[in-house]
């Protein structure tokens, strides 16, 4: 029987995963939990389930997280986040307990094939935490899937500026920008400006203290 346990505290999330759980029939139950005790409780009754979890939204502490892992040895877990730090990534991927990583702005195959790995037992790691298990993140590669001027327009964008405003600024039609901005979106893989921007981040396009800006 593979039971799948949802620990995410994000309505739109745990629906997406449902969907797609129940849309390519990998899972014969699945089970929403909200709190480290809840989860707690369903691993003591589904010892051998797939957890699903959304560790930065989640009432867990690195310690605890590892300590779970530990004690539920029979249980896979696949980190499901917008977002996870480098540091928190490199101690999960070289501890003893194997953690499968996906993130949300991957793309729906990907999501998919994590899933479906963890049913087989296996771990899926996407291209951060490969990059990053390997002790270092993916950045030039970035930069070369995009052209200088689509580069350009990335960091207009992630500054917050608008097509209209980027093409005044630079003294080019608004067409001429939006088609930019399509091909950035396409190359990418992603489909809004937060995703995009994430990229343009971890690619050096943009720094931190800018964005914070």
């Amino acid at each position: 029987m593979n039971t799948f346990i949802l620990a995410d505290n994000q309505y739109i999330t745990r629906e997406g995963v449902r969907t797609l759980l129940t849309h390519t029939l990998l899972a014969d139950a699945i089970i929403e939990v909200s709190s480290r005790v809840e989860l707690i409780r369903q691993l003591e009754l589904y010892p051998e389930a797939v957890v699903v979890l959304d560790y930065t939204l989640f009432d867990m502490t690195d310690t605890q997280l590892m300590n779970m892992k530990q004690k539920y040895a029979a249980s896979l877990w696949l980190l499901f986040s917008d977002e996870l730090s480098q540091q928190f990534l490199r101690q999960v991927l070289l501890a003893e307990q194997q953690f499968g990583v996906v993130m949300k702005t991957d793309t729906k195959e990907n999501i998919t094939k994590a899933m479906q790995q963890a049913v087989k037992g296996s771990i899926y790691l996407c291209e951060l935490a490969t990059h990053v298990l390997q002790d270092g993140v993916p950045s030039q590669g970035l930069h070369n899937i995009l052209t200088a001027s689509e580069q350009m327009v990335l960091r207009e964008i992630a500054l917050g500026k608008t097509t209209k405003e980027i093409a005044y600024d630079h003294n080019v039609s608004f067409h001429t920008i939006n088609t930019h901005r399509k091909n950035i979106f396409h190359k990418l893989e992603v489909n809004n400006v937060h995703e995009a921007i994430k990229y343009a981040l971890r690619a050096g396009i943009i720094d931190l203290a800018e964005y914070c800006i």
